[in-house]
């Protein structure tokens, strides 16, 4: 399909899926694909959003919706999402993934397949999920991760969430690789200090990936750099 023809569907309304790169942020690969079509297209004004945050620790699939499809975002935020995730077990961090420094270190000599198989059976499900303290959750009219680098002393409450798949894909201590079937609001971070705890070892998240959201899957996506090549 000519690039015109696209830019021109684009900006009637479409969904773009980027594989987001490490540490850019959704709104990052947003700006970016607006700042793309803007070029293009030479029309200023152009609706573009993004259906679902991905931290800048993490990569892999955005859904990126423009035009008339940014009317959609919500029905797209509720869908389904799944991750390949990397947890280090034996340590923590205060934010449960590599923004903070590690705070504690635990034995893991005791940690075995059969353990960490039973253990996954207690998070699958529904289950009540405490979100990190370094999110952006709102407390007080204020984002979490902003009282967090304060060091306020404050608690977010539970929230119900749904895990539908959680299965080892590879354990060789002290790393463990998960895929996580689960729904929105779920908090991966949350998941490794939680098993973790379970496993009486601690854990933070070194690695995520996302690999699909509902029907759309990280495969069919295409990086920053890509997109912007259809256009050159």
């Amino acid at each position: 399909m000519p690039s015109t023809e696209i830019s021109s569907n684009l900006l009637q309304g479409g969904i773009v899926l980027i594989n987001k790169p490490y540490g850019w942020t959704s709104f990052d690969a947003v700006n970016k694909i607006r700042s793309i079509l803007r070029r293009h297209s030479g029309i200023h004004k152009i609706k573009v959003g993004h259906a679902g945050t991905l931290d800048p620790l993490a990569t892999g699939l955005v859904l990126i919706c423009t035009g008339k499809m940014t009317k959609e975002i919500h029905r797209f935020q509720s869908l389904e999402k799944e991750y390949i995730a990397v947890f280090e077990l034996g340590k923590t961090t205060p934010s449960f993934d590599l923004e903070t420094e590690i705070d504690g270190e635990y034995e893991t000599a005791h940690i075995t397949s059969g353990l960490i198989e039973k253990t996954l059976e207690k998070f699958t499900g529904e289950i009540d999920q405490v979100p990190p303290l370094f999110s952006a959750k709102y407390i007080d009219g204020k984002r979490a991760y902003r009282h967090a680098r304060r060091g306020d002393e404050i608690q977010l409450p539970a929230s119900r969430v749904s895990i539908r798949k959680l299965e080892m894909v590879k354990f060789e201590p002290p790393e463990l690789v998960l895929r996580i079937a689960c729904s929105k609001g779920t908090y991966i971070r949350s998941l490794a200090r939680d098993i973790g705890l379970d496993l009486g070892s601690g854990a933070y998240m070194s690695g995520l990936k996302r690999t699909r959201i509902g029907e759309y899957d990280l495969s069919k996506a295409v990086s920053p750099e890509e997109f912007e090549k259809i256009f050159a």
